[in-house]
């Protein structure tokens, strides 16, 4: 068992930072779900363009922070790492809400559920594993969680097939194809995003342990 904490001493800004960028991440499916659950005349990207602009100063600031830390026990390269993983969930999650504004009427065609299921794990997972970071963890528990992701990403993976599968049928139109198809493949980049901040966190854990 190691503590990242102790090895950065007092200052715990990395951590408040990248936890705070995680919560973004998990704040913005909270966001989609609730857009999805209302009328289209209530429907707004408000909520979404609010999380990212909190998530871009977030980012921005662990940049600076970054900079004005001359020794850092962690490799720069993996906090930089990390903080572009976590910054592009909120950003690709408000590109979904763009999508279901521009073109809603294709959204009552598809059942989302298992999507927004896995993201929703997916975002929870990435959010335990950098609170772990900041406690101090075990090698097999960080790996535990990770396994966990890595799951989750390939059964989000495995949804994204069936889907384009039936997409593929023959039974919609071509205007459905094309937006579902991109709807799709934007719900797999979140868990593809949240895979890799695992990855990084992993292979910190691995590095410090």
């Amino acid at each position: 068992m190691f503590s990242l904490q102790r090895l950065l001493g007092k200052d715990t800004k990395f951590f408040d930072l990248m936890e705070g960028s995680a919560e973004e991440g998990r704040v913005s499916v909270k966001h989609l779900v609730e857009l999805l659950d209302l009328p289209e005349e209530k429907r707004s990207l408000d909520a979404f363009a609010e999380a990212r602009r909190r998530d871009k100063r977030l980012t921005a600031e662990l940049s600076a922070h970054l900079c004005r830390t001359f020794v850092t026990p962690l490799e720069r390269e993996d906090i930089e790492a990390l903080s572009v993983a976590l910054y592009k969930v909120p950003k690709t999650i408000e590109k979904i809400g763009e999508r279901i504004l521009i073109a809603p009427q294709y959204i009552h065609k598809v059942n989302l559920s298992r999507q927004l299921q896995f993201m929703q794990e997916a975002v929870d997972i990435v959010l335990t594993m950098i609170k772990e970071l900041r406690r101090g963890v075990n090698l097999d528990l960080i790996r535990a969680h990770n396994d966990k992701l890595q799951e989750v990403e390939g059964e989000a993976d495995k949804l994204m097939v069936e889907m384009l599968s039936e997409l593929y049928s023959g039974k919609h139109g071509a205007l459905d194809v094309i937006f579902l198809k991109d709807l799709f493949e934007m719900f797999e980049k979140v868990t593809d995003r949240c895979r890799d901040a695992g990855n990084v966190i992993n292979h910190i854990v691995l590095k410090n342990s």
